[in-house]
């Protein structure tokens, strides 16, 4: 019995380390917050649960490493300004929709379908204050494009989108 017991503590620490080591999902192994917004377009409105992203560590691990995201799951990234944005894939490894909206909750541009795992940058096309990614092809599916409207407390939602 003695014999087996150094490869049975072996095998514990292997598989205890694994289980530490997983990526458990969020952004330098804190827990981000997840909370509900809205996409309201011509066919509706859209519930969303997403994570925030609002601090620098977390804005910039993102959904890196990530397994694919359900259609109604995302990840909201807030930025403390308005400004032209760009959003690259490196070790992204599934297509997302990129949203960029303006400090109103407005759509500005969306990047769809994105190339996983590149350095592609995506650009916002102009000054944006929140970035929303979803799974590749949601935004299309739902009728979502520039001048809809994004509904979450981070955005003055009070002024029309044009």
């Amino acid at each position: 019995m003695k014999r087996y017991l150094p490869a049975a503590a072996i095998m514990a620490a292997f598989l205890f380390t694994g289980a530490c080591s997983q990526d458990d999902g969020s952004a330098d192994g804190q827990t981000l917050p997840v909370e509900t917004l809205s996409v309201v377009t011509d066919q509706g409105s859209f519930d969303f649960d997403v994570e925030i992203a609002d601090d620098e560590a977390e804005r910039a691990r993102g959904l890196m490493y990530r397994p694919p995201l359900e259609d109604d799951k995302g990840m909201l990234f807030q930025f403390p300004d308005a400004a032209e944005r760009a959003f690259w894939m490196q070790n992204t490894p599934s297509s997302l929709d990129i949203v960029y909206l303006d400090p109103q909750g407005c759509i500005i541009s969306i990047a769809a379908y994105t190339t996983p795992n590149t350095e592609t940058t995506y650009p916002s096309n102009g000054a944006a204050k929140g970035v929303l990614e979803v799974r590749a092809g949601r935004m299309g599916e739902i009728g979502a494009g520039p001048g809809d409207r994004v509904r979450h407390p981070f955005f003055d939602t009070q002024t029309p989108c044009s």
